[in-house]
């Protein structure tokens, strides 16, 4: 069975969703980023896995759900830690970060047994998820993060590994005011969509 790694920060003002501000305050920004790191671990919870890994840069809060392995975030750029994730993994893994609250359990069942490696694209040119039948953290070292290309740039690396690849759907990050509203309508049940809801109701979307 297979790993399932969080990518995340700790949800606090001023360090997380900075590119909702101005539309929202730092304090709304991180109350949303909070909602939706809890809607991703409560599908993690839900989706069956072998162990369950926080990758966490801050400490953990009320938003943890029991049965997570929790390890600090090593220093470096975005490759470095994604890398040191799969470091922490001895078998299948599949890592996804904390903007996409609109995840399933099915979404996060996968099946290493006829491909190497899966990729989930973003709509933003980026990647959302990235699974590894034999954690290499090679595969991830040096791939240019957080540009239009940057999932075309690791599905590249993949491909030139051997690995044969799967995609999994496409997915909307939660980046922007814009990117949040759609993404609360794809999940209306959530905590991400109720947050949204509420700042929107008591006037916190500026």
């Amino acid at each position: 069975m297979t790993t399932l790694v969080v990518i995340a920060k700790e949800p606090r003002p001023g360090r997380v969703k900075t590119r909702l501000t101005p539309r929202f305050t730092p304090r709304e920004a991180a109350a949303l980023a909070e909602a939706a790191l809890a809607d991703t671990l409560d599908t993690v919870a839900a989706a069956p896995a072998s162990r369950r890994l926080l990758m966490l840069d801050g400490a953990p809060g009320r938003w943890l759900p029991p049965g997570f392995d929790v390890q600090a975030q090593c220093a470096g750029g975005l490759d470095e830690r994604l890398a040191d994730a799969f470091a922490h993994c001895a078998g299948p893994a599949l890592l996804i970060g904390m903007d996409t609250p609109q995840i399933t359990p099915a979404l996060l069942t996968v099946d290493f047994a006829d491909c190497d490696a899966y990729l989930g694209p973003a709509e933003d040119g980026g990647f959302w998820a990235i699974g590894l039948a034999v954690p290499d953290p090679a595969l991830l070292r040096g791939v240019p993060m957080s540009t239009p290309v940057t999932g075309k740039a690791q599905g590249e690396r993949l491909a030139a590994a051997g690995l044969r690849v799967r995609e999994l759907p496409r997915l909307r990050d939660v980046d922007t005011a814009d990117d949040a509203r759609a993404v609360a309508a794809e999940a209306p049940h959530g905590r991400f969509a109720a947050c949204l809801a509420e700042l929107t109701r008591t006037g916190g979307e500026r």
